[in-house]
């Protein structure tokens, strides 16, 4: 099991950029594919991207495809997203979580993650 704790989250206008960050607790953090989710107002929590345990592979959803990066150093243990071109129907809560794997894999739905933070709150203004 890891600790994991999201940051930079904000309020931003639409077409500007935010990196959220993700620290994991330990040092098994190599161990772990990690993906980002979010969870829109009054909506269900969806799928952001996913990236594999050495960072070679990843997925981004169709609706930040071109506009989100997701990346990781596993020498930190830390996991980002990079958010360019917001939209309002960005806003929503994000939240990291992560895959005990021992292939170089990911998963893509949220019920492969077995521990998640606490989220950060990302705001678009239009």
């Amino acid at each position: 099991q890891v600790q994991l704790v999201e940051s930079g989250g904000g309020l931003v206008q639409a077409g500007g950029s935010l990196r959220l960050s993700c620290v994991s607790s330990g040092r098994t953090f190599p161990w772990y594919a990690m993906g980002w989710f979010r969870q829109p107002p009054g909506k269900e929590r969806e799928f952001v991207a996913a990236i594999s345990r050495n960072g070679a592979a990843s997925r981004p959803a169709e609706s930040v495809k071109g506009r989100f990066t997701i990346s990781r150093d596993n020498t930190k243990d830390t996991l980002y997203l990079q958010m360019n071109s917001l939209k309002p129907e960005d806003t929503a809560v994000y939240y990291c979580a992560a895959q005990f794997r021992g292939d170089n894999g990911m998963g893509l739905t949220q019920t492969e993650y077995h521990d998640w933070g606490q989220g950060t709150q990302v705001t678009v203004s239009s």
